[in-house]
């Protein structure tokens, strides 16, 4: 008999995962809310447009799944420490196996794992990175290059993470869209704009999934298609011939001489 991993898993439309895992909060009470979907969506865009040897599916299944047991209002640092590995356990009585629940655990550094899944720095990242672009009660949300340079020099200050060099290469670009229509509005910006002004959360998920995923993909396939373009002329100015001169000079006498060679030998 399919699990709910089974179910989830299988499921291709990453909207409807969203909706899946809310109808799974309402029922198990495990934690699930906006700031989950813009992380995710973060998720989407890096792997979308990094092309990394990963299973997108896994990783963003584990981006909606990774908090399921994280606590609101936390009283103590014991709860801190310990949602990642209750949520990791939690996930395995749902049918998730045993990497997909240490890559959800891997969410922070508190279980001291340094053989760390490749699919746990990424959802370390969206986590970290993300959740500094929010507002929070005690603070507003911090710009894009601000987070970037909180997350290198405090977050993961002497922690590796072999994605870090990549995704803020990729976050600089990705701030340079303008997704405004009438007033720039660059892309991060209009995410938090959407999460700031969308109080349900199902109405959030429809917004990012209708609005912002078809608008922020084309103007990214856009700009990659133009970095192409730049690229291949740059490289079709610059062409310089495989061989230099002196070496072509050889390759073409050698050809002449096998040539004669097998023209003496045709003729015996």
């Amino acid at each position: 008999m399919d699990t709910f991993a089974d179910y989830i898993l299988n499921e291709e439309n990453l909207a409807a995962k969203m909706e899946i895992v809310y109808y799974l909060s309402k029922k198990e009470k495990i934690y699930f809310d906006k700031t989950i979907i813009v992380k995710t969506e973060l998720a989407r865009l890096f792997l979308k447009y990094n092309k990394l040897d990963l299973d997108e599916n896994i990783v963003l299944t584990a981006c909606l799944l990774c908090n399921c047991k994280k606590v609101e209002n936390v009283r103590n640092l014991d709860e801190i420490k310990n949602y990642a590995k209750n949520g990791a356990k939690y996930l395995q009585t749902l049918g998730f196996d045993q990497k997909f629940c240490k890559i959800c655990e891997e969410v922070n550094r508190y279980n001291g794992n340094k053989n760390r899944e490749k699919e746990s720095d990424i959802i370390e990242l969206v986590e970290q990175f993300g959740g500094m672009l929010l507002d929070r009660p005690e603070r507003i949300g911090f710009k894009p290059d601000e987070a970037i340079v909180l997350l290198i020099h405090r977050n993961l200050k002497g922690k590796y993470n072999r994605y870090i060099e990549i995704f803020t290469t990729f976050i600089n670009m990705i701030d340079e869209i303008d997704m405004g229509e009438f007033v720039e509005m660059k892309a991060l910006k209009k995410l938090t704009k959407l999460y700031n002004e969308t109080d349900e959360l199902i109405e959030f998920i429809k917004k990012i999934a209708n609005q912002y995923e078809p608008q922020i993909d084309a103007l990214m396939d856009k700009k990659y298609n133009k970095i192409k373009e730049e690229m291949f002329e740059e490289n079709m100015k610059n062409n310089r011939p495989l061989f230099t001169e002196e070496t072509t000079k050889k390759i073409l006498n050698d050809i002449e001489e096998r040539k004669q060679i097998a023209t003496s030998q045709s003729n015996i």
